[in-house]
């Protein structure tokens, strides 16, 4: 998203970068003019004027609304949080930031990384209209190639659309995996399997595929999509469903299989790694080769 905002000519000023590993930061500014990297949110945030932040779960979210409201310099600023937490989060965290006079747009992304390096993101909006127009111009033709704006009628709405999306993400990874594990198990070749994915369901889903058949879901040394931020929407979905007596069992059983990944591989697992947590429960090893 960053390398986006500065290829794509949205930015007008210097992009201000911090990551919690620095080192990470830093290496990101040498690669581009106009962008400086800096050790901590307060310096992050005392220049700008719209805050981008991508944060693994809602814990580290309100660790970061915190310590940028002890910056004492969050007054007219616009903070844009592309997160997948729960609406519950959001709607807090907007709160607590408009108390000191700032603003507030959740704005979580659906995308591969592929995607995401390519600016073809897809962006949920929810906030007040004066405030999704004034970030909207670094969305579509910069990080993303569509917006699904939500507008203000509740501002944990694009939270709970990022996690209503995530729910068929689980479970279509899981079907993949019994699929691919059903197949080897009947003497059917795999890679026609995948073919015929691909030919039906082009891009992600195919994706999966591919990443369970290549044993890429676990000789990854980090994972593309960690198993405990997996569970973590899946809590998050069953949590919600729940709320609203709807069942939700096909994410009940990613869940379950995330579980077993967890289990066998600690926090490496992948959410691809599903499909060895299937093999398992099939009487066939974790791993494919």
């Amino acid at each position: 998203m960053c390398k986006n905002l500065i290829k794509n000519g949205a930015l007008t000023s210097p992009l201000i970068v911090y990551n919690r590993t620095n080192a990470r930061a830093t290496a990101f500014s040498e690669k581009f003019e106009h962008v400086k990297a800096v050790s901590s949110v307060a310096e992050a945030i005392q220049p700008a004027d719209i805050i981008f932040s991508c944060l693994g779960d809602d814990a580290a979210v309100e660790e970061f609304t915190k310590t940028a409201l002890q910056s004492n310099d969050v007054k007219g600023k616009l903070f844009v949080d592309c997160s997948t937490i729960h609406p519950d989060t959001t709607r807090r965290v907007s709160e607590i930031l408009e108390l000191h006079g700032a603003s507030f747009v959740a704005c979580p992304v659906f995308g591969t990384p592929v995607m995401a390096d390519a600016g073809q993101l897809v962006t949920i909006l929810s906030g007040s209209k004066e405030n999704i127009d004034r970030m909207k111009k670094y969305t579509i033709g910069v990080i993303s190639r569509a917006n699904i704006d939500l507008g203000d009628a509740n501002v944990g709405g694009a939270s709970m659309f990022k996690l209503l999306g995530n729910s068929f993400i689980l479970s279509f990874v899981e079907t993949i995996g019994e699929g691919m594990v059903l197949c080897e198990k009947l003497g059917l070749d795999q890679d026609q399997l995948k073919h015929w994915i691909n030919l039906m369901f082009p891009g992600p889903l195919s994706m999966f595929a591919e990443r369970m058949k290549s044993g890429d879901y676990y000789q990854r040394e980090y994972p593309l999509m960690a198993v405990d931020l997996a569970r973590k929407d899946a809590q998050h979905i069953i949590n919600l469903a729940n709320s609203v007596a709807v069942p939700v069992k096909s994410v009940e059983i990613a869940d379950y299989y995330l579980g077993r990944v967890r289990e066998y591989m600690g926090p490496n697992g992948d959410m691809a790694s599903i499909y060895g947590a299937v093999r398992q429960a099939s009487g066939l090893k974790f791993e494919n080769q």
